[in-house]
């Protein structure tokens, strides 16, 4: 007896032992997310808020249990490229990650010309897309069905800002408006220009630049001899430093100037330190506890575990990249299934809050926030300007340089 009992236990060991290793294999099942991300390169100092924040919500979800599909668990992966800011590269590495790694479903690059030109990858292979790192409208009057976007329209930007204009004293009555020639930026100078003229502002200087370009002397010059009130500039933030930096040189002190990119960046203000002061920005995000998410708790949370991981605060393109990983999350749940046919459908009707917003995509495949008109102020991002109106006064008018 003790011999049969002996084997039975050992028969039962066996068999548990078996069983427990069917479980975890049953439960090491992934969902593979794959992106191409500017890690080195002139716009890797933006890029790597993707890859920063990719990586921050896929452990985050995974800690709380993964994602269930058709009953089953699964955690979540990520495989990254660096694209090194080259979009020849980074559409090659898109078709690689379909055709080749086989990933089951895509996040974005940084930048508008980037995901204008690997949205295509994504749209050949029907394999859904969710980025935040392109709000160029360009990018979603295509007709494409794969591409879904967090950021705000392009030409919505100045919107926030040019009505913050109608309200300030001494008035504003003439803009310069510059832009890079890329697709985001080219975009914004589009949706800007009503904007002023229907608000009554004269566009005195209306001139497009190259991307990366480095010596704005000579546009410098020109906005010093029209004596323009406000200056807008649309680029990216390594030509808005230095645009700053060379307005300092050359003593150009317009009433208000307005950036696109950098204002609501840490990065930002260290590059500059006080010359940073009285720079107008936009955002469609700030670190609020009132936006409550899912996974985080609430905005505020967001940013707190982000700074203590990375060692550097989050701005709306590190939230934006976390929202682009929950809406993916979000439509598998509601497909329950990774079909890219049927998380694709999903997409297109999820609702759901998270720490960047709500997030709705329009038949475009697009969200819409409104942007927050934010001031350096002291050496601190101040909100401006809300959905609802003034929050904080301005500092305003510009002092001159040599006043501050």
């Amino acid at each position: 007896m003790k011999r049969g009992f002996a084997g039975l236990f050992g028969a039962a060991v066996v068999a548990l032992s078996m069983m427990t290793a069917g479980v975890a294999a049953y439960a090491q099942q992934k969902i593979v997310l794959g992106a191409s991300v500017q890690l080195t390169g002139p716009i890797a100092n933006t890029g790597r808020y993707y890859r920063d924040a990719y990586q921050l919500t896929v452990d985050r979800i995974n800690a709380a249990g993964g994602v269930t599909v058709d009953g089953k668990p699964y955690q979540l992966e990520l495989k990254i490229y660096d694209n090194q800011s080259d979009v020849g590269l980074s559409v090659r590495q898109y078709t690689q990650l379909v055709s080749q790694d086989k990933v089951n479903f895509l996040l974005g690059p940084f930048a508008s010309n980037f995901a204008l030109a690997d949205s295509v990858v994504s749209e050949r292979y029907k394999i859904p897309m969710v980025q935040g790192g392109g709000a160029s409208d360009q990018i979603f009057t295509r007709g494409f069905k794969y591409i879904f976007g967090t950021l705000p329209p392009a030409t919505h930007y100045y919107s926030s800002t040019v009505d913050l204009m109608k309200t300030l004293q001494p008035p504003i009555k003439t803009v310069a408006l510059l832009y890079a020639d890329d697709s985001f930026d080219v975009s914004v100078a589009e949706g800007t220009r009503p904007l002023l003229t229907n608000a009554g502002f004269q566009i005195v200087m209306d001139e497009k630049f190259s991307t990366n370009a480095t010596d704005f002397s000579s546009l410098l010059t020109r906005i010093k001899s029209l004596n323009a009130d406000a200056v807008f500039v649309a680029g990216h933030e390594t030509e808005i430093l230095n645009f700053i930096r060379q307005a300092k040189s050359l003593a150009v002190s317009p009433k208000l100037y307005s950036f696109t990119v950098g204002v609501p960046s840490e990065d930002f203000r260290k590059a500059l330190g006080a010359d940073a002061n009285y720079a107008f920005g936009m955002t469609a995000w700030l670190p609020t506890p009132d936006m409550k998410d899912r996974w985080f708790g609430d905005a505020a949370e967001f940013a707190k575990v982000y700074t203590a991981k990375f060692g550097y605060d989050p701005d709306y393109h590190a939230a934006s990249g976390a929202a682009d990983v929950q809406a993916l999350v979000m439509a598998i749940e509601k497909a329950n299934s990774l079909d890219p046919q049927k998380v694709r459908d999903a997409l297109a009707t999820i609702k759901f809050d998270s720490l960047y917003g709500p997030i709705a995509f329009d038949e475009r495949g697009q969200i819409d926030l409104p942007q927050i008109v934010v001031q350096v102020q002291d050496g601190k991002v101040v909100e401006i300007h809300g959905p609802k109106g003034p929050v904080n006064p301005p500092k305003y008018p510009m002092p001159a340089w040599n006043a501050r």
